[in-house]
């Protein structure tokens, strides 16, 4: 009777297991807010990029987007891991770095030749005076000891320091091991910023747990070891210096991709983009449908409301339906 009842149940988990990855479309609007979804159709246009559901919490935003692109997912997760926004032509990223080994200041030294225009130089005039826009722990801010803001001079060992301090941190102990922004007011913890952005979209949560849990985003290091990268790029016309992490996993015959900025040094405290693709068949050929989810936690939201909130939700629509159909682009040649 016990043996029945557990073949019973393993009969039931495999079915279901089935059920949830046979029908794609299916899965992916139970969690997104794509409800209805034509495969044909959608391989024939440029995507659809909307307005995530609304969050309770005034600093946070998010969009979610979905498209598809020729051929199984393996290669599109490669390009992924890989993408340089700098060498495709992305006016917004001014530096690209990858992490590899030891995480010292060498790894940042790139960025003492950033260019010389109007948002590294708004960086630099933020670092000469210790700008409360910076985000900053009291420690960090307290080691700038004057001479040149450049990021030529010491401007850029300033930053070099900041981030090669806080990416051996994150290796050491994931968000939680972050120093808070507490330079110019009450702190703020990435991990906790990124914790809220997930328990605010909990359809999401769910379908992403077996990442989320094993990568420890917003929480310790997990299990997943993450590709970490730096850029520095334009946000509101004001370079910012970030620090990245990109993890990814199989699920059930899709892939699932976590990709974070887990440091900025202005613009916004954290942003977190997931997707997940799934291997479809459109007219007899093999393709990847694509969901993208991207989430962000600034300060300068929570002071907008109305028309200027819904100006800034079509601003980051736009950023991402353009960023979708640059990698679009590229995967199609």
């Amino acid at each position: 009777m016990r043996k029945s009842c557990l073949l019973s149940l393993v009969l039931a988990i495999l079915a279901g297991i089935r059920i949830a990855s046979a029908d794609p479309v299916s899965e992916l609007s139970g969690f997104s807010i794509f409800d209805k979804i034509d495969l044909a159709q959608l391989a024939k246009s440029d995507g659809k990029t909307a307005h995530g559901p609304p969050m309770s919490n005034s600093r946070f935003l998010s969009v979610q987007s979905i498209y598809v692109l020729p051929g199984a997912p393996a290669p599109h997760l490669e390009a992924m891991r890989n993408w340089n926004p700098s060498e495709h032509h992305e006016p917004k990223v001014f530096l690209h770095g990858d992490i590899s080994g030891a995480i010292t200041e060498s790894v940042f030294a790139r960025i003492k030749g950033a260019p010389d225009n109007g948002p590294v130089r708004a960086l630099v005039n933020a670092t000469a005076k210790m700008g409360n826009d910076l985000q900053l722990s009291r420690e960090e801010a307290a080691r700038w000891k004057g001479g040149s803001p450049a990021l030529s001079g010491a401007g850029g060992d300033f930053w070099i320091g900041v981030l090669a301090g806080r990416g051996r941190a994150f290796v050491s102990g994931g968000t939680s091991a972050e120093a808070p922004y507490d330079h110019a007011g009450p702190a703020v913890r990435a991990g906790e910023e990124l914790n809220g952005l997930l328990r605010e979209q909990s359809k999401i949560r769910k379908q992403f747990a077996g990442l989320l849990d094993n990568s420890g985003i917003g929480r310790g290091a997990g299990s997943l070891k993450p590709d970490l990268y730096w850029e520095l790029l334009n946000a509101d016309n004001v370079a910012v210096a970030t620090l990245g992490a990109f993890y990814s996993r199989n699920a059930n015959g899709a892939v699932q991709v976590a990709d974070t900025f887990y440091y900025a040094s202005g613009g916004y405290y954290v942003t977190l983009t997931l997707h997940q693709m799934w291997p479809v068949e459109i007219d007899g050929k093999p393709h990847t449908l694509v969901w993208r989810g991207d989430m962000v936690s600034s300060a300068a939201l929570a002071d907008l409301h109305g028309v200027e909130k819904l100006g800034s939700e079509s601003a980051m629509m736009k950023d991402i339906a353009k960023s979708v159909a640059l990698f679009r682009k590229e995967r199609a040649r």
